[in-house]
């Protein structure tokens, strides 16, 4: 099995983090599931949105792609449960690409002018 390059896959997480906490009824359904104790059947969590089913299961699965929320049956239900930690991970791991020290490259005490580049401060 061929292993993908580390960076390359830091992307491909931020593109599936991201783009599963890109829309406003996944992110409710995350919300949701915390306040509600980080787990809940799917009917659970359809009951309280207006979407249809399927519009429902198909944001659960996106969600769970992501690896934001894990699945298990429970009898005939799914039980989806919340990792924060993934999200945490993720997020975490994109922020501190911006807040770390600068890159090779960019010099000493240079500030980004108002077009984005670099600038030396005198």
């Amino acid at each position: 099995m061929i292993s993908r390059p580390r960076g390359l896959a830091e992307l491909e997480d931020y593109d599936a983090v991201f783009g599963a906490l890109g829309h406003a009824t996944r992110r409710m359904i995350l919300t949701v599931l915390k306040a509600r104790g980080g787990e809940m059947t799917s009917g659970a969590i359809a009951a309280r949105f207006d979407c249809a089913w399927p519009t429902t299961t198909q944001h659960l699965k996106v969600l769970e792609e992501a690896g934001l929320v894990t699945v298990r049956a429970q009898g005939r239900e799914r039980l989806y449960r919340l990792e924060s930690a993934r999200m945490h991970s993720v997020v975490r791991s994109w922020i501190d690409r911006f807040t770390s020290a600068p890159h090779a490259g960019t010099a000493r005490g240079s500030a980004p002018d108002r077009s984005g580049h670099e600038s030396r401060r005198r």
